[in-house]
């Protein structure tokens, strides 16, 4: 497969699971790179797209990754309860456990699910193999969980505080997020 054909590839399977908006639908073609087609979210200002289209895109710890850096920078001083859910994230992102995706997602809890921190501490729980107690049959997550977690987090991250700045902070995540792509190599051909 060519690389053209790849990117093409990745662009729509990401697109297929990453539920975006009627105009960001209509801004997608087939020959765009995935990259390309973020920057051309954000540039239209359409960054709950762009966040949600690359969350989908990245490997999970990669995704957990971003959302928790996101959540750190949209606080630095934060409240004891979300810097126990960023430590146990953190912990997660280390050593991704099943363990530690509990740990992580009874620290959001207490922490509030609709914060960045919640919603990165929840994205590593929904990492995870099981939604359900170690004692019984494992209850997977849905395939693509923890990404809606992780837009979560981003999303929160931007507008929780200082919303008049939410565009120049999506950009600043977006770019994050981003380089985290060419970092792995997502959309290298292989």
């Amino acid at each position: 497969m060519s690389e053209g054909a790849q990117t093409v590839s990745a662009t729509e399977s990401t697109s297929a699971v990453a539920e975006r908006s009627d105009k960001a639908i209509a801004l997608m073609k087939p020959d765009y790179h995935p990259r390309e087609y973020v920057r051309l979210l954000a540039d239209n200002k359409l960054f709950p797209d762009a966040v949600r289209f690359l969350a989908h895109a990245l490997p999970k710890r990669e995704a957990v990754w971003w959302a928790w850096v996101c959540a750190r920078r949209a606080n630095p001083e934060p409240a004891p309860a979300a810097k126990a859910v960023l430590a146990a994230t953190e912990a997660w992102i280390a050593q991704p456990t099943d363990d530690n995706g509990r740990t992580a997602h009874a620290a959001a809890t207490d922490a509030g699910l609709g914060t960045p921190a919640g919603c990165a501490g929840l994205a590593a729980f929904f990492s995870g193999s099981s939604l359900g107690p170690t004692h019984i049959q494992p209850i997977p997550p849905g395939e693509y969980l923890y990404a809606k977690a992780v837009s979560g987090a981003v999303i929160f991250a931007a507008i929780a505080t200082e919303p008049e700045k939410g565009p120049e902070k999506f950009n600043n995540f977006l770019s994050q997020g981003l380089e985290i792509t060419v970092k792995i190599k997502l959309w290298e051909p292989k």
